[in-house]
């Protein structure tokens, strides 16, 4: 077979030949076969040549072989950091309180379809109404019933989970069955520190354990290996004592709770999404620290003293360039000496040449005074600074508005738009941990308060908890957390009664919005008309209410 001439030189032997393409032509790639650089790159990322990219080569390793060895030292600085930078720690509390806020609630949605074939709303409302009030005086009580170390109650247990997956990207925590304390549920939770999840060193070598985690063939985890004690507790024999922890009993009880956002296949454990921005964190608290120090220095002097002289005079005056070094020492230090003998006979007993207390040190003839503004010398709050902030409100999720407490440039609709965009991202962190973790526990309660009888709405002809997925049909839900917040209560109550008045929206929905459960708001609006009725208080007329649109009265 005849070849162009052109061809051939581009690409070298013949392919019959079965030489291989010469090196300039050949491409490492992922395909199945030996792929060939024809003409150049087709995507300028990629380059080999370009000048911008050409030293870029980042390794291909996969998720864990890119994760595991980093996991220590980035959860280290993701700590160290949130402990000491007063902007990052305001962040991630700004996470928890946008996203749990001061309380969290069950919203029971059990699956009435599934359970019976067919809607039963009149049973949903028994349901919603028993099961909520028996997991609210568990999950809330003072006695912090749901946390097995008696410190938090279900609301802070997911603030915790909250702000450990901000700072270390996943969150540990296993379920006990607790016999020895008087009490009416023996569930309960154990927070586990993420650094006590690691490989015991028996187990280094096998390919199914990766980053303390025994995975089958197909991915899904089996086994955690937790230590006894922290690494770190290095006098506590039980810090070099793994304990494994199956994931479910054998009737599919889940006992370990270990939640994080998968990223890439084959992905084993969860990494903070701070890391990405932890050199823009560790200089922006540099930078500042170095600007208020600048600051300071300034500020230790009120006002300073500049010589107008050039050193040319200064030296003509001293005797010329023909005198020794040591002698233009011994004249600068008896004309300076001279100088201020001379200014301390002035002064006399003159001790307040001060400008509140702070000192103005006294120079030469032939000198003018400079005051020294305090802090001045800094870009701080300027657009530099900004630009820092804004890294790490990226990385955490949250607005610059918001993160810096910074609303000087900021109108309503910037205001509106930014505090949306921090909502959607707060909606996801809500429904991918927060949610999570609580429908865990709650699933737990529930499997056990029905085995004990304690909910009496469950009916005799229901279908078991263990059978099919009737346990997801009994213990689906939505939980309530912190309230969406408004920057202008009349505009988006207007908005909201627009939404309810149209059909995009429903008295359930608005009130979540706004960290309240609609059911009991009825039942409190309820019982206040009853008293307004009992002391004769008029109720406003219909014909009197404000127009949503528009805020003025409509006639009936």
């Amino acid at each position: 077979m005849n070849h162009d001439p052109e061809i051939m030189e581009l690409l070298g032997d013949a392919p019959s030949s079965g030489k291989p393409a010469p090196v300039r032509v050949r491409v490492n790639g992922a395909g199945a076969g030996e792929e060939l650089s024809i003409a150049g790159d087709a995507y300028e990322g990629a380059s080999r040549f370009s000048r911008e990219m050409a030293n870029y080569s980042p390794v291909i390793r996969s998720a864990d072989a890119d994760l595991l060895p980093a996991k220590a030292t980035a959860d280290a600085r993701t700590r160290d950091t949130a402990r000491n930078d007063a902007y990052v720690q305001g962040g991630a509390t700004l996470r928890k309180d946008n996203i749990v806020g001061s309380y969290y609630m069950l919203n029971a949605k059990p699956v009435t379809t599934v359970l019976f074939g067919k809607e039963d709303e009149k049973w949903e409302d028994e349901w919603q109404e028993e099961v909520e009030e028996k997991f609210a005086l568990w999950a809330e009580s003072l006695d912090n019933w749901p946390d097995a170390a008696r410190q938090n109650t279900l609301t802070g247990l997911v603030r915790m989970a909250v702000d450990t997956h901000t700072i270390h990207g996943e969150v540990l925590a296993s379920a006990e069955w607790l016999r020895d304390q008087p009490r009416m549920f023996n569930t309960a939770i154990q927070m586990i520190d993420i650094d006590r999840l690691s490989t015991p060193p028996e187990f280094a070598g096998d390919p199914a354990v990766r980053g303390g985690v025994r995975r089958n063939k197909h991915g899904a985890p089996q086994t955690y290996y937790v230590r006894m004690a922290h690494p770190s507790d290095w006098m506590t024999p039980d810090s070099y004592l793994w304990k494994a922890i199956d994931i479910r009993k054998p009737w599919g009880r889940i006992q370990m709770m270990h939640i994080f956002e998968q990223l890439r296949p084959d992905q084993s454990r969860g990494i903070s999404a701070m890391v990405a921005a932890l050199s823009e964190m560790k200089m922006t608290k540099n930078f500042r620290q170095m600007v208020l120090q600048n600051a300071v220095l300034n500020a230790t002097y009120a006002a300073t003293v500049e010589s107008e002289l050039p050193t040319e005079a200064i030296f003509a005056q001293l005797g010329g360039s023909d005198v020794s070094p040591e002698k233009v020492q011994e004249m600068l230090m008896s004309y300076m000496g001279g100088h201020f003998n001379t200014l301390s006979q002035f002064m006399g007993a003159a001790k307040n040449l001060q400008i509140d207390g702070v000192k103005i040190p006294h120079l030469p003839p032939g000198s003018k005074f400079k005051l020294q503004g305090a802090g001045q010398g800094g870009p701080l709050g300027s657009e530099f600074e900004q630009s820092l902030l804004r890294h790490i409100a990226a990385a955490l999720g949250v607005s610059y508005e918001q993160l810096s407490r910074d609303y000087t440039k900021t109108n309503y609709s910037s205001a509106r738009a930014a505090m949306a965009e921090t909502h959607k991202a707060m909606l996801s962190i809500k429904r991918m941990v927060a949610d999570r973790f609580a429908s865990h526990i709650y699933t737990l309660w529930l499997e056990e308060a029905i085995n004990k009888g304690e909910i009496t709405s469950v009916r005799r002809n229901m279908p078991s908890f263990y059978e099919k997925q009737f346990k997801d049909a009994y213990t689906a839900c939505d939980w309530v957390g912190a309230s969406r917040g408004q920057v202008d209560e009349k505009k988006e109550t207007e908005a909201a009664i627009l939404r309810i008045d149209n059909g995009l929206s429903d008295l359930e929905t608005e009130n979540a919005r706004l960290g309240g459960d609609w059911r009991k708001r009825m039942r409190q609006i309820k019982r206040e008309m009853g008293w307004k009725q009992f002391y004769g208080i008029l109720q406003p007329e219909a014909k009197n209410q404000s127009n949503a649109a528009s805020g003025t009265k409509k006639a009936a």
